[in-house]
C-alpha cells in the first residue's frame, strides 16, 4: 500500500508541476497573440490586444492557485502527513472531472486513499519505513 501511496504523491506533485508550467506559458502564448492582434491595423485591434492580454495574466494566475494545492499536497502526501490524505481526497474527487486522464488518476487516488490500510499509514500506526 506505501508504493501506491508514494505513486499518488508523486502523480500530485507532477500535475501540479503541469500547472504550474501552464501558467508560465500561457501569458506568453497570450501576449504573442495579442502583438499579432495589435498589429493588424484593424480599428479595434487595440481593444482585442487588451483583453487578450489581461486574459493571459488571469490564467497564470488561475492555473498557479490550482497549481499550488496539488503540489503541497503531493508533497504532504510522500511525507504521510495526515492533513494531505484528506486533502488528496479532494483533489482526487476533483479529478474525476477531467476526462479521461483525470478521471482515471481519480479514481485511482480514491480508491487507494479510502483503504483502511492508507488510514493507517496517515495516522502513524504503521510508521514509513524510508526508501
Amino acid at each position: 500500500m506505501r508504493t501506491h501511496v508514494k505513486v499518488i504523491g508523486v502523480l500530485f506533485v507532477l500535475s501540479g508541476v503541469l500547472l504550474l508550467t501552464a501558467a508560465f506559458f500561457a501569458p506568453l502564448l497570450l501576449g504573442f497573440l495579442a502583438t499579432l492582434v495589435g498589429s493588424s491595423g484593424e480599428e479595434d485591434a487595440a481593444v482585442g490586444a487588451t483583453i487578450l492580454g489581461f486574459a493571459g495574466i488571469a490564467m497564470s494566475f488561475i492555473l498557479t492557485a490550482l497549481a499550488v494545492p496539488f503540489v503541497a499536497t503531493g508533497w504532504g502526501i510522500l511525507k504521510f502527513k495526515p492533513w494531505a490524505r484528506i486533502g488528496g481526497i479532494i483533489l482526487g474527487a476533483i479529478c474525476l472531472t477531467k476526462f479521461p486522464l483525470g478521471t482515471a488518476f481519480g479514481v485511482y487516488a480514491l480508491i487507494i486513499l479510502f483503504q483502511k490500510d492508507t488510514e493507517a499509514l496517515f495516522a502513524g500506526a504503521a510508521a514509513p519505513q524510508p526508501s
